[in-house]
């Protein structure tokens, strides 16, 4: 009895003497001397109902003559607890088959049917993440398809000869709607693949918050004027804008995911959006690590949140779960990545939200202060450049392998009157530029066989050292525009490459 760690009771039917082992005590945290061995011991601790099932099983057993039966019960614990236990019973009758004794065993299944428990668990959470990705499968599939229907079907359309003006723009402006829809999907989808393979980095650096908050009023506002919804920023009037220390990228991927969410799901009415300082803050900057919080928020009058959906928003795949999710595009991911970048910067997210009312999203970020910032006088966010013709005719080297993308920034580089040459690898790029040490500019493309763009920009450093290049790239990770800087580009630009973009790129840097 003691090498199988069961208590062992033995239970006179006839006298309703029991007596109850030293292991059958400790099972429920008592020693052998404060449990008494009498029947009301069990009687008193057992599961009111799963004691009388108990005894009902007995009783069955007795009629029907069977010797063993087994049977299961909670009993309390000395500390309060229940303790699962099995009791396996034999019955012992007399000559005249008359049943005089029970007796019998007391395992102890607590931890068994914790397992139990944890499997059911775990099998309910794989299948509802399973039957989760497959929806968001389906979803992607939706979502991926249909700008791709815009692009390829209105990418035929332009090959009609009878095409009126107004109808050729109209299409253009669809396939280019299209493919802005289809970036966005590629980079939540790049956005979560790292954030679960844990391979985001936190740059942490001095961020102006009114410069952000003025970024994206003035990035959202037609669109929300276009639908009809009034737009409001509110920043804190203390007189000076507030330098914190943080990852500005992610702040700003935070605030964009918010702010577009609100102008997806508000249809009429105000989306207001800013932030509030801890109190002690107004009129003191605090220096780093001083233990408080600032709090942004964004505020709509959109269709709401139902109450048995506020704490799953935040999952990701759950977009592509929510009943009549369809009447809204998008892959669901935007919140999910909105709080692991909060998370990531030491803050927290949370919501409150009221169906058919409106939503406010809040989250906070530690209120850090870099030890020699100059309140007010940061501006993070730089002047638009402007368009500049090349004050002389420039010769370029484009190194790119892909037919399709080197014919586009030919395209685009036949606007400056320049000379182009073309080199369809890294090294053929190398030889290029030593043959005709007088190109101005070099659009380095990564990804290329033989040599890629970094190695090749390294080789050509050793010899050229004025030459412009400018690292061009399907990539576009973060950390990638840093590797390029490393490897020599001067400067970087990341595909579907923006006409003004580049071409602004270009002038500040031949100008």
């Amino acid at each position: 009895m003691k090498a199988s760690n069961d208590g062992l009771y033995d239970w006179d039917l006839i006298t309703n003497e029991v007596y109850y082992s030293e292991r059958w005590k400790s099972i429920l945290g008592y020693t052998d001397d404060e449990l008494p061995n009498e029947f009301a011991t069990w009687d008193s601790l057992c599961h009111q109902g799963e004691k009388n099932k108990s005894l009902q099983k007995l009783e069955k057993a007795i009629a029907g003559n069977i010797t063993h039966y087994n049977a299961e019960f909670r009993m309390r614990h000395k500390l309060g607890h229940w303790v699962n236990i099995l009791s396996r019973a034999q019955i012992i009758y007399d000559e005249q088959g008359k049943a005089i004794r029970v007796v019998g065993t007391h395992s102890d299944l607590t931890e068994q049917k914790k397992a139990e428990q944890d499997l059911k668990d775990a099998l309910a959470k794989a299948e509802e993440s399973d039957r989760l990705k497959s929806a968001f499968l389906a979803n992607m599939s939706h979502e991926i398809r249909t700008p791709m229907n815009g692009i390829l079907g209105f990418s035929q359309l332009l090959k009609s000869p009878k095409l009126s003006g107004e109808q050729l723009i109209n299409y253009v402006q669809i396939i280019e709607k299209s493919g802005h829809r289809m970036l966005n999907i590629i980079n939540n989808l790049i956005d979560i693949s790292k954030i679960e393979a844990g391979q985001v980095e936190i740059n942490m650096d001095e961020c102006d918050i009114d410069k952000q908050m003025e970024f994206i009023y003035s990035f959202f506002k037609a669109e929300a004027n276009k639908k009809g919804i009034k737009l409001i920023m509110s920043t804190c009037q203390h007189g000076k804008n507030p330098i914190v220390k943080t990852d500005r990228e992610k702040l700003y991927a935070i605030l964009t995911n918010l702010v577009k969410n609100a102008i997806k799901y508000c249809h009429e009415g105000s989306i207001e959006f800013g932030y509030h300082l801890p109190p002690s803050k107004h009129n003191a900057q605090k220096k780093e690590k001083d233990g408080s919080d600032i709090q942004f928020f964004v505020k709509d009058t959109g269709i709401g949140i139902p109450t048995d959906r506020q704490e799953a928003i935040f999952d990701r795949f759950v977009q592509a779960d929510i009943e009549d999710s369809n009447v809204y595009e998008g892959a669901g991911l935007g919140l999910a990545i909105t709080k692991a970048y909060v998370e990531m910067l030491g803050g927290q997210i949370g919501l409150e939200s009221e169906e058919g009312t409106g939503s406010m999203f809040y989250f906070t970020l530690p209120y850090t202060i870099p030890e020699n910032a100059d309140v007010g006088s940061m501006n993070e966010t730089a002047e638009p450049k402007e368009k500049h013709e090349a004050a002389r005719k420039i010769k370029v080297l484009i190194a790119e392998d892909e037919e399709f993308a080197d014919l586009y920034i030919t395209i685009l580089l036949k606007k400056l009157n320049a000379e182009i040459l073309h080199a369809a690898n890294g090294k053929a790029a190398v030889e290029t530029m030593k043959q005709n040490p007088d190109i101005d500019l070099l659009l380095m493309d990564i990804k290329m066989p033989v040599m890629n763009g970094y190695e090749a920009t390294e080789k050509i450093r050793e010899f050229n050292d004025e030459v412009i290049i400018i690292a061009q790239t399907a990539y576009a990770l973060e950390g990638d525009k840093e590797k390029a800087l490393t490897s020599g580009c001067t400067d970087y630009i990341s595909k579907p490459i923006d006409e003004k973009e580049l071409m602004d790129m270009i002038a500040s840097h031949l100008s």
